[in-house]
């Protein structure tokens, strides 16, 4: 941290690095910006730090990254003439800013809490007219949200260890997102196909252009079309099919339609206007980003952090969008105004909107003074900034432009017509055709939402009818008859599972990036390598089985979303933060206790491999690292490990020969990644580390030095790992001080070894 002079000038607090540069520049020289590099305290790593038995009392330390800025921050404060706590403008950052007052002592004369959404000159100086004190109420609300997740997670994570596996963790949001995975894994898994067809004819108008297809939608007085619908776990699932369940059952429709007559039952013709969609919130542009651009949503997030905390262009930083954690379509005044003057004057006065439009949040407990994920200023357009952002913030930065943009722009307006086909004398069978011609594109002419990519060219284009008038009789040219199969529900992708947390209210905009990444990393679900789709896991099947049965409230949706809606109230200030805790634990630890009696551990699976070590039977069982097989006789360490598909993982061949037996050397899996293994094994124990490109590290094995730790004196070790080899206690794993060492130093230590063994050798 810089070491300006502080002294009479006023001091700003923020959260980044990013931000303190960009802030530092548009203040100018009376302010003093500084960074808290984010959370500066937080509930004890070692322990749950929080008194359940005196009203949920956190207790709060600071974090290690905060512990050197706190000397130098409280310096600052003192010398400063007056103190603005500038955090993110939702109820984490005013919680930092709150530990920030806690942790440098500040009194309520001393310090003023300012927030803005973007990132430019005006809104930075205009914060300072709304200067205010902590809310406390906001405050209360991110203390109740995190006391809860450390409650769950505290008291399910081990109740998980003894009953499952060790290492296994749980939460109260993402143990949820790992239900809705599960229970689609076996809705898929559940589906019944049906079979059935469809029936499709050609027709013309003689003397008139050009033919056209008709669908065929009813027959013998009765729809042809059939919805069945599947109550899912978290939404209903329709699935369409037709009353012709057999092939036979279309011969007596085909030959009705050769027979004919054809004629043209009923004309309907209308325009249609289809409104542009709001600007983005954080949910729509992750799932945007992702079903348009291939993003993650944490690569979504991180991008959208440079944009917002500023770009360097042309020597000067700028925030280019709003603040990117957001669940309102709320916009300024002012730059709807900007934005109507810059569509009149870029794509023509038809395509400003008679008002400007007005979107309402349909996002449960959505914060309305927040403002949406836009452009702080629409005339820097993504080409202009191009040469100064990076490919993928380009890319996203388009996204958020042009969907900002078409948001504020007129309707798309379409000439639509249907057609109704009568076959047979007695209009045994009805047909429909129906096209869409553009009559104004609007907002369309710069954005199209993924349904309209893949369906507006034909609509738009090549579905052209002719005209027709009813009483028309038609030429039938040809008839297609095609099979179908009904579909299961589909996988989860990160788009998807976004929506349908927000769609039950579950989590916040700031938690569904970092959610998606823990449930990822704990092997509670995996991302399929070529389509992307997020599948549960055995592992984590089996964790939402044993969770759900004990511990309904916790793994309901609608409950869930209903401690997300109460934490809102605490918010308002219309709800106490500690009624909504103490509520929520009575029932929670009834349902631990019984489950700590009642909850059984998966049996091992038997299976028909046999152990490659002594030729009996294997079972099947799981750790936190995956399915593995190991041999049914205890005293033999006979294991095989498993993809997350369940096939064998089978070791890679290399050139290599082992050192100490002359056996092939092959690449296994770990669980800390790929090593160079003895094929000889379990008779020769022999192995190597491989580097990050899977290049062999060279090791004598750990060789214990004359060092002695300094915590707690036993004597030090040199290892080796990917990253290269360090000293690390001999006492580990109760002891794990790690110390690094110079190449000097550890060429000093193997010759000190080679020495010892040689002597031992010779004697």
């Amino acid at each position: 941290m810089a070491t300006t002079n502080v002294k009479g000038k006023k001091l700003v607090i923020v959260e980044s690095p990013t931000k303190q540069k960009t802030i530092s520049k548009i203040l100018g020289n009376d302010f003093i910006v500084r960074s808290s590099f984010g959370h500066v305290r937080d509930l004890p790593s070692k322990d749950i730090g929080v008194d359940i038995e005196h009203d949920f009392k956190p207790t709060y330390v600071a974090v290690d990254r905060a512990k050197r800025l706190i000397a130098e921050l409280t310096a600052a404060a003192k010398n400063a003439s007056q103190i603005y706590l500038a955090t993110d403008p939702d109820r984490e950052g005013e919680a930092i800013a709150w530990h920030l007052v806690e942790l440098l002592k500040l009194p309520k004369d001393r310090y003023e809490r300012i927030y803005f959404h973007e990132i430019t000159p005006a809104a930075i100086k205009e914060s300072f007219a709304h200067a205010r004190k902590i809310d406390d109420n906001l405050v209360n609300a991110q203390q109740a949200r995190r006391i809860l997740d450390r409650i769950v997670g505290y008291k399910l994570s081990p109740l998980l260890w003894k009953k499952i596996t060790s290492g296994l963790s749980a939460g109260r949001v993402q143990s949820v997102a790992v239900r809705l995975l599960a229970e689609r894994a076996k809705e898929i898994a559940d589906f019944k196909e049906q079979e059935y067809w469809t029936i499709g004819a050609q027709f013309e108008k003689p003397g008139a252009a050009p033919s056209f297809w008709a669908r065929v939608t009813k027959w013998q007085g009765k729809n042809v079309e059939q919805t069945t619908t599947y109550k899912l776990f978290a939404e209903d699932y329709k699935v369409k099919t037709t009353v012709f369940d057999k092939p036979e059952k279309l011969a007596p429709l085909s030959e009705l339609l050769r027979k004919g007559p054809n004629t043209v039952l009923k004309v309907e013709k209308k325009e249609v206007k289809q409104k542009p969609k709001p600007p983005f919130i954080t949910s729509s542009m992750q799932q945007d980003a992702y079903n348009k651009l291939g993003f993650p949503s944490q690569k979504t997030m991180m991008t959208a952090q440079h944009l917002y905390e500023g770009i360097e262009i042309a020597g000067q930083t700028v925030g280019l969008i709003t603040y990117m954690r957001t669940d309102s379509f709320n916009v300024s005044k002012l730059l709807q105004e900007q934005t109507k003057k810059f569509i009149g004057e870029k794509y023509g006065p038809a395509f400003v909107p008679a008002k400007q439009p007005v979107y309402k949040s349909k996002v449960m407990g959505a914060q309305e003074a927040h403002e949406a994920i836009h452009p702080t200023d629409v005339h820097r357009t993504p080409q202009a900034m191009k040469p100064y952002l990076t490919s993928d913030q380009y890319k996203l930065y388009e996204l958020i432009w042009l969907r900002f943009v078409a948001s504020q722009m007129a309707d798309a307006v379409f000439n639509t017509v249907a057609i109704d086909i009568a076959a047979g004398s007695e209009k045994e069978c009805v047909l429909r055709a129906s096209g869409r011609t553009v009559k104004f594109p609007g907002y369309l002419s710069i954005y199209k939402d993924q349904d309209e990519d893949s369906s507006d060219e034909k609509e738009d284009g090549s579905a052209l009818l002719p005209a027709l008038t009813e009483g028309d009789e038609l030429k039938l040219l040809d008839l297609k008859t095609k099979d179908h199969k009904t579909t299961p529900p589909p996988c989860y992708n990160e788009a998807s599972l976004i929506k349908t947390l927000e769609k039950h209210g579950i989590g916040r905009p700031s938690t569904y990036a970092p959610t998606i990444k823990t449930i990822l990393d704990r092997k509670y679900i995996a991302r399929q390598p070529k389509t992307s789709k997020l599948v549960a896991t055995d592992l984590g099947i089996t964790v939402t089985d044993s969770l759900k049965d004990f511990f309904k409230e916790i793994m309901d949706l609608s409950y869930t979303a209903g401690v997300e809606e109460q934490l809102d109230q605490v918010a308002e200030g219309n709800q106490k933060w500690v009624s909504l805790l103490s509520a929520f634990y009575g029932n929670f630890k009834k349902e631990l206790d019984d489950a700590d009696k009642g909850m059984q551990r998966p049996a091992a699976k038997e299976t028909d491999e046999k152990c490659p070590v002594c030729g009996k039977m294997m079972l099947q069982k799981r750790s936190r690292f995956g399915e593995y097989l190991v041999c049914s006789d205890p005293e033999c360490k006979g294991k095989i490990n498993l993809t997350s598909s369940g096939e064998k993982v089978q070791p890679e061949k290399t050139d290599e020969v082992c050192d100490k037996c002359g056996a092939p050397m092959v690449i296994r899996t770990g669980r800390r990644g790929k090593f160079l293994a003895c094929s000889a094994y379990p008779k020769c124990k022999n192995t190597y580390s491989l580097d990050a490109e899977g290049n062999k590290v060279a090791s004598t094995g750990p060789i214990v030095t004359d060092r002695l730790c300094e915590k707690c004196g036993k004597p030090m070790v040199l290892r080796t790992s990917k990253r290269g080899e360090f000293l690390g206690c001999s006492g580990y794993p109760k002891c794990k001080t790690i110390v690094t060492v110079t190449p000097e130093e550890i060429e000093q230590i193997k010759a000190a070894h080679a020495a010892k063994t040689a002597a031992k050798d010779g004697k």
